[in-house]
């Protein structure tokens, strides 16, 4: 059974909440009203991009009989925070902890490697609805649905790409060091997935894909 503490459920919100508002300054600037209009809809995405990402490893690490629990790392809240005003977002607020007396590198790997695939995942979810829903675009309903899943693509992608970054504690030193090959390829595919949203942006990704 997947169990929680109430330490971990509050550090989780506090760490959820912060990481939205730091994406609401990114993508808002330092404009008071833009912050409040973006964090409701920063939520979503990175809502489920962060709260999944760490109950991926979680997850998978009681799977294999460990006792995991996410903590908040204050510090890299408040770089966060900081980091937020200069355009860009060092999301590092906290990490799942597993304890264990023994660990392989390949349980290790795979323990890591879940959180930036939920990311993946995620990010190629919400393009993908972002994409049934843009022939309606000049609906009011479908024009706030599009803008909620760009983000969510955008910022699912980053958030993958920047965990597999093979730095310090970050998840793809532990991919790396269990499988090249594997890390390679997911570190690729967040690559360019976060490029696309970079260069072309969402919308004219969509258009591509629908051939319009």
């Amino acid at each position: 059974m997947f169990k929680f503490t109430s330490s971990e459920v509050r550090d989780l919100i506090i760490a959820f909440f912060v990481i939205s508002l730091c994406f609401a300054i990114l993508y808002a600037g330092r404009n008071a009203s833009g912050i409040i209009t973006m964090l409701p809809i920063v939520m979503v995405g990175v809502g489920l991009g962060f709260i999944l990402h760490e109950l991926g490893h979680k997850f998978v690490s009681m799977k294999y009989g460990y006792w995991a629990e996410f903590k908040l790392w204050p510090q890299g809240l408040i770089f966060a925070l900081l980091s937020s005003f200069f355009g860009f977002v060092f999301a590092a607020p906290g990490a799942v902890y597993t304890y264990a007396n023994y660990m392989t590198d390949e349980i290790n790997g795979k323990i890591s490697i879940a959180g930036p695939i939920v990311n993946i995942i995620l990010a190629l979810l919400f393009l993908a609805v972002a994409t049934m829903v843009y022939p309606s675009i000049y609906s009011t309903n479908s024009a706030l649905i599009f803008i909620v899943c760009s983000l969510g693509y955008s910022i699912n992608s980053f958030l993958a790409l920047f965990n597999l970054i093979p730095i310090g504690n970050l998840d793809g030193s532990k991919v790396l060091t269990w499988n090249f090959g594997i890390w390679i390829i997911t570190i690729a595919v967040a690559g360019v997935l976060t490029a696309l949203s970079m260069t072309m942006g969402v919308e004219s990704i969509v258009r591509l894909i629908l051939g319009i």
